[in-house]
């Protein structure tokens, strides 16, 4: 279970204070996947932040009863000094995993030979895309966050494999979704939620919730 109690998040923008949640109460159960819809400027990336644990609340409360993912695609835990085989190794210790099983299982799927054992700064962008994804893959989780879309890489075969094993996994587990498009929720998400000036309204349909969607979007 994830459980926001009374929270609020709101950013200066030098101009004025930006509120991005005031006041949240909502509770996300396993088995449940949901969705948030949000134009683009809301805050949909510090919501997914905070459900992760990477952003604090300024007021209320974040309960977290199961595992929950970092967002899909993040690379900030990555030490780009440091190469891939030992990042992975570090990761696998945090989640007390066993080095050795992610290490292998990372360096399978990412398939980039000896820069597996080079800085990670070192690699081009889409070697270090497929590495986070890889190591998001290596560890289970019970609740995945996805803010906008599924991550890809722009290597086919890797985007194909990767692909499999993520839905497999989202057979079994809960996926939360923020995007400013319904059609990005609509393959694992039955209901749905709305963002607008800080309030989020939750809907027992998708369906219902891009209604209102459509309408406060074109309005």
């Amino acid at each position: 279970m994830l459980e926001f109690y009374n929270v609020s998040k709101s950013f200066w923008t030098g101009k004025g204070r930006k509120v991005i949640l005031h006041e949240a109460s909502f509770r996300v159960e396993l088995g449940h996947s949901v969705g948030i819809l949000a134009p683009n400027g809301t805050g949909k990336t510090t919501i997914i932040n905070m459900m992760a644990g990477l952003e604090k609340p300024d007021e209320g409360t974040i309960t977290r009863t199961c595992r929950v993912s970092f967002p899909l695609g993040f690379m900030g835990g990555i030490n780009h000094r440091h190469t891939a085989t030992e990042n992975a190794r570090y990761i696998a210790r945090l989640y007390q995993l066993d080095p050795d099983e992610v290490e292998a299982f990372c360096r399978w799927l990412c398939d980039i030979g000896d820069y597996f054992d080079m800085a990670v700064g070192t690699y081009s962008q889409g070697m270090r895309s497929r590495f986070a994804f890889a190591l998001m893959l290596a560890i289970e989780f019970d609740l995945y966050l996805v803010d906008e879309g599924m991550p890809a890489t722009t290597d086919v075969k890797f985007n194909k494999r990767a692909g499999a094993i993520l839905k497999e996994r989202l057979e079994d587990a809960t996926v939360l979704i923020v995007s400013h498009q319904a059609e990005t929720l609509e393959k694992y998400c039955k209901s749905a939620a709305v963002l607008r000036d800080g309030k989020l309204q939750f809907f027992d349909s998708l369906e219902e919730a891009k209604a209102l969607y459509d309408y406060e979007t074109q309005s």
